[in-house]
């Protein structure tokens, strides 16, 4: 079961930021492998809900390799993003340099590309009421003070800002045991053999088991400031698509 918090997991921010330093080469790969290419499909599904306007500015936190912010990207977003790993970011930047360069037909320039920025979840480096809206792709599991990364998100966003936040999760029907087996069993071991940092696939199943489950992760969102949380299962509950709103001032 999610959110039991049984398992102590080490998330202080030297030991997730070399973590992610040594999975880096090869983040895209497994990713893309573990889940069948799914995550293509949720991170446009997480950029579709933000529903903002072209040219909203929105942040991506925990950016990552980027592929989330290339996603908000082509919903005609001013996209952010932010990640205190260095060569996670160094990743980020040079797809968005090679992806957008790439599509000549469209009046791509470089002030359209995505800002690569180093910041960390629990600091962000901008101002009160910065964004539009934010986006967080399997990275809110790995900050080491959940609610106050939730509540700096909540900081940056105007009034009436969105969120839309996506999360591996435990399907909760009937595919809920043979997932689990694969994603205890199965999934660390093609971790080990594929990245040469696989012992953080056994990380990666422990942080989504010990993530909040959905009602509790929603009402977190809550408490934070991001208001008529709601969530959505994708592919039969393996991931979980969160989205919320920054209450407008009176």
């Amino acid at each position: 079961m999610t959110g039991t918090g049984a398992t102590e997991l080490d998330k202080t921010s030297d030991t997730i930021r070399d973590m992610f330093a040594g999975v880096a080469p090869r983040y895209d790969l497994l990713n893309r492998l573990l889940s069948a290419r799914r995550d293509v499909a949720w991170r446009r599904q997480a950029a579709a809900a933000l529903g903002l306007a072209r040219g909203s500015r929105v942040l991506d936190l925990c950016c990552g390799t980027g592929d989330q912010a290339l996603a908000a990207r082509r919903e005609g977003y001013e996209v952010v993003a932010a990640d205190f790993c260095l060569p996670m970011l160094a990743l980020a930047r040079a797809k968005y340099s090679t992806v957008l360069s790439a599509k000549k037909r469209r009046p791509e320039s470089d002030n359209h590309r995505p800002a690569g920025l180093a910041g960390d979840a629990l600091r962000l480096p901008f101002p009160d009421a910065s964004f539009d809206g934010a986006t967080a792709s399997f990275g809110l599991r790995n900050v080491a003070d959940l609610d106050a990364a939730l509540r700096e998100t909540a900081r940056v966003l105007r009034p009436g800002g969105r969120i839309a936040f996506l999360e591996a999760a435990a399907p909760d029907n009937l595919l809920r045991r043979p997932y689990l087996w694969y994603f205890t069993t199965v999934l660390p071991a093609i971790g080990r053999r594929i990245s040469p940092r696989g012992s953080a696939y056994g990380y990666l199943r422990d942080s989504v088991l010990d993530f909040p489950d959905r009602a509790a992760f929603v009402e977190r969102l809550g408490r934070a400031g991001l208001t008529s949380g709601r969530w959505r299962d994708l592919s039969a509950g393996v991931a979980c698509l969160y989205t919320a709103h920054k209450e407008r001032s009176e």
